[in-house]
């Protein structure tokens, strides 16, 4: 009876062993998926587009945002062009996308003394200012990560400011090559900011900003860090790459990329900086963070030895498509358009179509849109609702062999958040009680007092965030005033030069922020 017995106990522990080992590894398989949620957005590129409300709107209005060289880098423009691709030392293109005002910054904002600033890489400095607004539209005040667990990844492809010719004979020694180190570009990020999570650079050529979200994603599942930076920069300090494709015949002679068209002769350089703040979404939805979007899958593969150094890969990219839907545990139906690399070269062109068609349409031995289930987006198109969330892939290929695909997906309807933001409600409470009362006159309600916080590092950036809040405020008529007051008190850093401006509705308080700009 005594061995029947303990044989009992020992099979009731095995079974509630077993059980909580089953519950584990639901558990961590549930946190290997968990969906990433995008909380807010921020970012520079050429045509004069300065957050991502300027981007939406140059895509919808065709903007070109393809113009001449830079005239403030020192490239000696006369000697650079020639039409001649056999000519040595040129381009044969004189255009592409630039950030003309990448030379502009405030370095006392960030702690920088004017030396240091001047040898530090564009790319660097532009990261810093695209991380301070990416935290503050998602409602964040910048000095209150200090000392938390948010990570930094930052695609970086170029690390030539310090090699530029006729440099400062003196007085630079000891920062042009952390100003110029790829390393750094991620590590001022967060030291300037406190962030302790991850802080990763990364440089896989066209693919770099993929891969950094790529990796963002898996660090939060890991728990290596709670919130994240993720993006890339790019800014053009030398004319190397245009020297260096134009004797590979890489480049568009217009600086345009004509993806997929019959017209395709080349790719065209351009520079731009975009982050995303990322988070799990269930942080996401327990912060109360308004979600975007989220990424429902991603994944990261190599060429190997292919065809050449540069040259694309057809079978690494089927694979990478089918390695990111099985992440996301996804169909290739389930995604409705694919945003694609489209280098707008004879030789990747047809190698990616190839590639999209044998995964998201027919397979087939030639490139013909009509044999899939794959044709390209010629002109806005309504995107119709399914039932289903919307999804949209997007394909990136590293001319050194790295290629990523990433899905994301429309975010969850706003009652499916169990935290929603709370607003303030200014409305008179109804008492518990009622009591004999003389007949009520017909007095005006007086409305509450609003206060706008406004500030700034110096009393010139006070001002100048006077003139944006007004220019902004005056263009979009359908925010609160009320809920533009919380924002500004809660969701923006406490600078040196303060100022609030009052008043009872959206007119006192605009002409007060108006005078606070003059």
């Amino acid at each position: 009876m005594a061995d029947e017995v303990q044989l009992r106990e020992y099979l009731k522990r095995a079974i509630a062993d077993a059980r909580d080992a089953r519950k584990r590894l639901r558990e961590v398989e549930d946190k290997e998926q968990e969906p990433i949620a995008i909380v807010s957005m921020a970012c520079r590129y050429p045509g004069g587009v300065t957050s991502p409300e300027d981007l939406w709107q140059l895509v919808a209005d065709g903007t070109d945002a393809v113009s001449g060289f830079p005239t403030d880098r020192g490239w000696d423009l006369d000697a650079l062009y020639d039409p001649d691709p056999e000519h040595v030392g040129t381009s044969y293109s004189r255009e592409g996308g630039f950030l003309y005002d990448a030379d502009l910054f405030d370095p006392e904002l960030f702690g920088m003394s004017p030396r240091e600033a001047l040898a530090a890489d564009p790319q660097q400095r532009l990261l810093l200012e695209t991380a301070w607004e990416t935290f503050e539209r998602a409602g964040i005040d910048p000095a209150s990560l200090k000392g938390t667990r948010t990570g930094v990844f930052a695609g970086v492809m170029y690390n030539d400011y310090g090699s530029r010719p006729h440099l400062p004979p003196e007085g630079f020694e000891g920062y042009l090559f952390s100003g110029s180190a790829g390393s750094i570009a991620s590590g001022r990020v967060a030291y300037t900011y406190g962030l302790e999570g991850p802080a990763v650079t990364v440089d896989t050529a066209c693919s770099s900003s993929l891969v950094a979200l790529h990796l963002a994603a898996n660090a939060l599942r890991r728990g290596e860090c709670d919130l994240a930076l993720a993006g890339g920069v790019t800014v053009m300090s030398t004319p190397v790459a245009f020297i260096e494709f134009s004797r590979l015949r890489g480049l568009a002679a217009d600086g345009r990329s004509k993806s997929f068209s019959a017209d395709a002769d080349g790719t065209g350089w351009a520079e731009g900086v975009g982050l995303l703040l990322v988070e799990k979404l269930s942080d996401a939805r327990r912060n109360g963070h308004q979600v975007l979007a989220v990424i429902r899958g991603s994944a990261v593969n190599q060429d190997g030895a292919s065809n050449g150094l540069t040259a694309p890969n057809g079978p690494a990219q089927e694979r990478v498509i089918r390695q990111a839907l099985a992440s996301a545990g996804l169909t290739p139906a389930d995604v409705d358009a694919v945003e694609a690399h489209g280098t707008g070269t004879r030789l990747g062109d047809p190698i990616e179509a190839q590639a999209l068609l044998a995964t998201y349409g027919q397979p087939t031995t030639h490139v013909d849109w009509d044999s899939g289930a794959v044709s390209l987006l010629h002109e806005a198109t309504p995107w119709p609702a399914t039932g289903a969330p919307r999804r949209a892939a997007v394909s990136s290929f590293g001319f050194g062999g790295t290629n990523a695909h990433v899905i994301l997906e429309q975010a969850p309807a706003p009652h499916d958040d169990p935290t929603p933001r709370a607003t303030p409600d200014t409305r008179k409470k109804p008492t518990d009680h009622t009591e004999e009362t003389a007949e009520p006159t017909m007095e005006p309600t007086a409305l509450p007092v609003i206060p706008w916080t406004v500030s700034g590092k110096t009393a010139d950036a006070l001002r100048d965030q006077a003139r944006r809040l007004y220019a902004r405020l005056t263009s979009d008529l359908g925010v609160s005033p009320l809920d533009i007051g919380h924002s500004l008190a809660t969701g923006r850093a406490v600078l040196d030069h303060r100022a609030v401006v009052t008043g009872r509705d959206r007119g006192e308080l605009l002409a007060g922020i108006r005078a606070l700009a003059e």
